[in-house]
């Protein structure tokens, strides 16, 4: 298991980021908030999950250590892969799951793609036990993130591809958000565009 990697970011993708560690450049794979407080040249240190599957190995990356744990836990639940835990700790602040997950609350779950009432039921049921809820911590108390090196609306697209969305309408549902609210930062551009798209299928 590669627990975390440390090292000058040599590149960074619409979905990763590589990271010299000991002379070898890692490719790791993280949400576009995460990708956004990377900066090209400058050092960086990661929490890491590696995924091992029959045909890759594929290194995920996490702003802090929570969200590996709730990336991870996600995971153990039946019909949650990468793709999907990664879209859900993307859309919802580590305390706004925890406390979605404690409290049942449906309507939060469901704004993650792919994840329906069932879904969202079954997320409940078998993590309610697992996590705590927050206390005394407002959900949307985190710090927007720094400007990413690619403009947020093409960060935010190509992020939506990634989740499997379509070009056209992955581009009008951000488009459609810029144009209410020009400053929206990359993690709630995604949040809102996501829950746009979730209403449309």
């Amino acid at each position: 298991m590669i627990h975390s990697v440390r090292g000058p970011v040599l590149e960074i993708g619409l979905d990763h980021a590589v990271v010299e560690v000991g002379g070898v450049g890692l490719a790791v794979y993280a949400t576009p908030v995460t990708l956004g407080g990377l900066r090209r040249g400058e050092e960086a240190r990661l929490p890491t999950t590696l995924v091992v599957r029959e045909d890759s190995l594929t290194l995920y990356g996490f702003a802090d250590a929570e969200e590996r744990e709730l990336f991870l836990l996600l995971q153990t639940v039946s019909g949650i892969g990468t793709r999907l835990a990664l879209a859900t700790i993307a859309v919802l602040e580590p305390d706004t799951l925890r406390r979605a997950l404690a409290d049942g609350d449906l309507a939060v779950l469901t704004r993650i793609p792919g994840v329906g009432r069932k879904s969202a039921e079954r997320l409940v049921v078998e993590l309610r036990d697992k996590v705590t809820a927050p206390v005394a911590v407002p959900a949307g108390a985190v710090a927007a993130a720094p400007a990413p090196v690619l403009g947020v609306r093409e960060q935010v697209v190509e992020a939506l591809l990634g989740l499997g969305f379509t070009q056209r309408p992955a581009e009008q549902a951000v488009d459609a958000v810029l144009a209410h609210a020009p400053d929206t930062d990359a993690r709630d551009l995604l949040r809102t565009a996501l829950s746009s798209l979730g209403r449309s299928r």
